[in-house]
C-alpha cells in the first residue's frame, strides 16, 4: 500500500517527503485541505519545515490528496497512537526492541507477549512498525519492569527474531 501512495507522486519528492511526514506521524487531512492531528489544525509552514520542502507543496499535495478518492479515505481516516518509547526513560519503564528476519510471519507478537506473560511480566504497551512503511520494520515492547536476561536469551532465540535490545 505504501509503494501504491507514494507511487502517485512519483514525479515530486517533494510531495512525497510530505506524504512520509503525514503518514509517520499520522496526520490526517480534513476537507478543507488543511492538515491536522485529531481537531488541531497544523500550519502548512510547519509541515513544511519538518518536510523540508516550500509550503507550496504541502498545498499542493493535500488538495490532491483531497482528488484522490483513495487518498481521501486514507487520510482523512488516519490517525496517531501515543507512544510511550520516548516516556520510558523518564517513567522508568523498560523498551524491548525485536528486530525480525521476516516482519510478516504470523505469531510474532503472540510468541513473544507469551514468553513475558508466562514469566509474569506486565505490557504497558506494544508497537509494531508495519513492514510497508518502515524498511526495517521492528516490534516495540514496553514493561514497567526489567526483563531478565534469559527470557531475553529465549526471545532472542526465536526462529524468526535478528536482534534483540533494550
Amino acid at each position: 500500500m505504501f509503494d501504491e501512495i507514494m507511487g502517485k507522486f512519483e514525479g515530486s519528492p517533494g510531495q512525497q517527503a510530505v506524504i512520509r511526514l503525514l503518514l509517520e506521524r499520522g496526520f490526517s487531512v480534513n476537507d478543507e485541505g488543511r492538515v491536522v492531528s485529531g481537531g488541531i489544525e497544523i500550519p502548512d509552514t510547519g509541515i513544511a519545515r519538518e518536510a523540508e520542502v516550500d509550503r507550496r507543496v504541502v498545498d499542493a499535495t493535500t488538495t490532491a490528496i483531497l482528488e484522490d478518492e483513495e487518498l481521501r479515505r486514507i487520510f482523512r481516516n488516519i490517525t496517531a497512537i501515543p507512544s510511550l518509547m520516548d516516556l520510558a526513560p523518564v517513567l522508568d519503564l523498560t523498551v524491548l526492541t525485536v528486530e525480525v528476519g521476516d516482519p510478516d510471519a504470523s505469531g510474532i507478537v503472540a510468541d513473544i507477549t507469551a514468553i513475558l506473560a508466562d514469566a509474569d511480566i506486565s505490557l504497558r504497551q506494544v508497537l509494531s512498525d508495519d513492514p510497508e512503511f518502515a524498511d526495517d520494520a521492528k516490534l516495540y515492547v514496553i514493561t514497567d519492569q526489567e526483563i531478565p536476561g534469559d527470557l531475553l536469551v529465549e526471545i532472542r532465540d526465536l526462529p524468526y527474531v535478528r536482534s534483540v535490545e533494550f
